[in-house]
């Protein structure tokens, strides 16, 4: 199930609609009922599961460097606008959610500041902590990005909820191998 298009002619003009066609949680059941309790099915999904991640992560760090950015700068980007409410986002939190060293988190901070994507400000309620902030400048490259992402995950995402959901079909009925 891909793209399909349609096309209307207005005053002489044409624009192109784009109607994405995904598959119902009906559909997607149906699908991946596992006939047998055959592993082969299980390492085929994951194997499909596993490439269409690495699709898109290419994908974004292509973006990213496209855009003039580091891919772990993008990545830094959108852990710090993207932080929940009330969230403190020190170095500390971005590392932990890069999965970085502090020290390496250190220096693509530094590096963010220094292009002007990020600041570092004093935290009001604790003189000892800096926090980090995206710049309207971050945030104009980061909503450029974000809008492509999202496209491509719009394209993406019913294959991976396919193989998701044979992974899951496939679990529950071998749960006793377990």
């Amino acid at each position: 199930m891909g793209p399909s298009r349609s096309a209307a002619t207005t005053n002489r003009r044409c624009t192109f609609r784009i109607a994405y066609s995904f598959p119902s949680l009906y559909d997607v059941r149906v699908a991946t009922k596992p006939s047998s309790v055959d592993p082969s099915s299980l390492l085929e999904s994951l194997a499909e599961f596993r490439f269409e991640l690495r699709k898109f992560l290419h994908f974004s760090e292509a973006a990213a460097v496209a855009a003039g950015l580091q891919p772990q700068q993008h990545q830094l980007l959108l852990q710090v606008a993207g932080a929940r409410a009330g969230t403190l986002v020190t170095i500390a939190y971005a590392a932990k959610r890069l999965k970085l060293r502090h020290n390496s988190v250190v220096e693509l901070v530094n590096r963010s500041v220094r292009e002007g994507l990020l600041l570092r400000v004093q935290d009001a309620d604790d003189l000892r902590q800096v926090l980090l902030q995206i710049t309207p400048k971050g945030k104009k490259e980061l909503r450029r990005l974000s809008i492509d992402h999202a496209r491509e995950l719009t394209v993406l995402a019913p294959k991976l909820a396919l193989d998701l959901q044979r992974i899951s079909a496939y679990t529950s009925a071998n749960v006793d191998d377990c």
